[in-house]
């Protein structure tokens, strides 16, 4: 599944793994060595996260029902934990993501491709 920005026309990731169940929304990232340019997570039914266990820095936009970007938070290091008010989901992806593609708070995220995204 592809992820962009929708305000700005930019790709987010071309490789986003989904995790819906209890246990893959628990375990996100942990274990996982390094997010590689170009693939993310999208955790359904997350307001807040942690980066515990995690070895490299992500970053993160919580996203509404509708996709709009209610929190962007660049540079999540390791054993941090963040939330955003009214996010429904949460994209991590690697750290600098954010600031080369622009995207900040207020902009739309849309997803395409296959619905039946791997779970992590």
């Amino acid at each position: 599944m592809l992820a962009r920005n929708a305000t700005r026309g930019t790709v987010l990731a071309r490789r986003v793994r989904v995790a819906r169940t209890g246990w893959t929304r628990f375990r996100g990232l942990m274990g996982v060595p390094a997010l590689s340019p170009g693939e993310a997570l999208l955790i359904e039914r997350c307001r807040a996260i942690h980066t515990c266990f995690l070895r490299f820095a992500i970053d993160a936009l919580f996203l509404d029902r509708r996709g709009c970007v209610v929190a962007a938070v660049r540079d999540l290091r390791p054993w941090r934990c963040r939330s955003g008010q009214r996010a429904t989901r949460v994209l991590e992806l690697p750290a600098g993501t954010l600031a080369a593609t622009g995207t900040v708070t207020g902009d739309r995220v849309s997803f395409e491709g296959v619905e039946r995204a791997r779970l992590v």
